[in-house]
């Protein structure tokens, strides 16, 4: 119809550090503009933070996402050491790769089973997939229990830990603790390798973007806790150089920042990119893995990402499982640590992608300045752009196969923002 508007608005979308909701303007049948808004409040944490002490500082940001609490409290950590000049190894490190394995297997479980596989089998919600697919939800729940595990032997608690400090940790497992983790996590990775399969078996639309990935790269790792920044197009930087290559900015429709590569524009964060950049650090039974279901080293559907996910699952155990055979207790629970004046960074992998930190702090340990970019703020311009594309070819379709898409197109990238979106309310004003 000539000179005709639709307006589709979605609310809510999601939580994540606030609220989200999606508005889509359709004119001619055409797109004209989509929208996602985050309803986000004041970022009190790094408010919060101003005037603390150094101390405080990981119990304090593992409260940003009762998600990812491991994410913020070792980009905090090593933000903090990299101030301080202090540098933590061995098994302390190895320990601290092994809390972030928990994590992954944690975030993904949920993510993958209970928030995003109904979009591909056509259920409302995981409970209503579980009559059909009882199996696959409860290697789910089976997988969400093996990294809450191993969260509460290291952190001492599954929802946000409070073992984790500047320089280490307060207290050390023991070995004897480990060895029932190390048995289920024996079976979470065989239920990870059936999960990979059962994913790999959906039916994901024909689509594809060229997104920018950016991820964590180490020398001879899959990231978690350490690496260079690095891109599909050719960034390849410290941590402390983030502001060199990209920026923040406020957007009128939304009270979150956005984040671009300058010169550029958007970029993505996530599994997707820290498969694609880092396909050749997977250990060889993974890379395996990948070949039989097809997968090739580098993915660009975002339907997708749940594979990717899913192989992250399986590498989190291979790893975790790598850790607790060569543990070995260390004589201290952390290195000594020396407050001094200074700017520290820190960048770590959440299982949504990078989290990155900056301090400043005075010669007492005390914070002057803080400044937090999640993984969301990274993502949400990308994640526009996917919905803009989705939504291009169904314009002349119902308003209800349009919300559908777009919730599927979110629900792609970010297990906070998919916690809501299935109790999406719709209002559409036709022009």
């Amino acid at each position: 119809m000539a000179n005709s508007t639709r307006t589709i608005h979605v609310d809510y979308l999601a939580r994540v550090e606030g609220e989200g909701a999606i508005d889509l303007r359709i004119r001619n049948d055409r797109v004209a503009s989509i929208r996602l808004r985050i309803f986000e409040p004041p970022r009190l944490f790094e408010a919060l933070l101003v005037g603390r002490g150094y101390a405080e500082v990981p119990d304090i940001v593992a409260r940003i996402c009762g998600i990812c609490p491991i994410a913020y409290q070792m980009s905090a950590v090593h933000a903090i050491e990299n101030a301080f000049g202090v540098r933590v190894d061995g098994q302390l490190r190895a320990l601290r790769r092994l809390i972030y394995c928990g994590e992954w297997i944690a975030s993904h479980a949920l993510h993958v089973v209970m928030l995003h596989a109904p979009d591909f089998l056509g259920f409302p919600d995981a409970i209503a997939m579980a009559h059909e697919h009882g199996d696959a939800v409860r290697r789910g729940l089976a997988l969400k229990k093996a990294g809450n595990a191993l969260l509460r032997v290291l952190g001492g608690r599954e929802v946000h830990p409070v073992n984790v400090r500047v320089g280490g940790f307060h207290r050390l497992p023991g070995q004897a603790e480990l060895v029932p983790v190390e048995a289920t996590l024996r079976e979470a990775r065989e239920n990870a390798i059936e999960l990979v399969r059962w994913v790999a078996s959906f039916p994901f639309p024909e689509f594809e973007r060229d997104y920018e990935f950016v991820a964590l790269r180490h020398a001879d790792e899959y990231p978690f806790n350490e690496g260079r920044l690095v891109s599909s197009r050719g960034i390849d930087i410290d941590v402390s150089g983030f502001d060199s290559e990209f920026e923040e900015r406020q957007v009128p429709h939304s009270t979150a920042l956005h984040a671009f590569v300058r010169r550029r524009g958007a970029f993505l964060v996530g599994p997707l990119a820290r498969y694609a950049v880092n396909f050749d650090r997977l250990p060889e039974p993974v890379r395996v893995l990948a070949g039989e279901i097809g997968l090739g080293p580098i993915c660009r559907n975002p339907f997708r990402s749940i594979v990717v996910r899913a192989l992250e699952i399986v590498f989190a155990c291979e790893e975790a499982l790598r850790l607790i055979a060569a543990y070995e207790p260390p004589e201290r629970a952390g290195v000594p640590v020396e407050p001094a004046a200074g700017v520290g960074f820190g960048c770590t992998e959440a299982p949504r992608g990078i989290c990155w930190h900056r301090y400043a702090i005075d010669a007492d340990g005390t914070i002057r300045e803080a400044r937090i970019v999640p993984p969301t703020a990274q993502n949400q311009t990308s994640i526009e752009a996917d919905l803009e594309a989705l939504s291009a070819p169904l314009v002349n379709a119902s308003d209800d196969v349009i919300r559908h898409h777009c919730e599927c197109g979110v629900r792609n990238h970010d297990p906070c923002i998919s916690c809501a979106a299935h109790f999406l309310t719709l209002t559409v004003d036709r022009t």
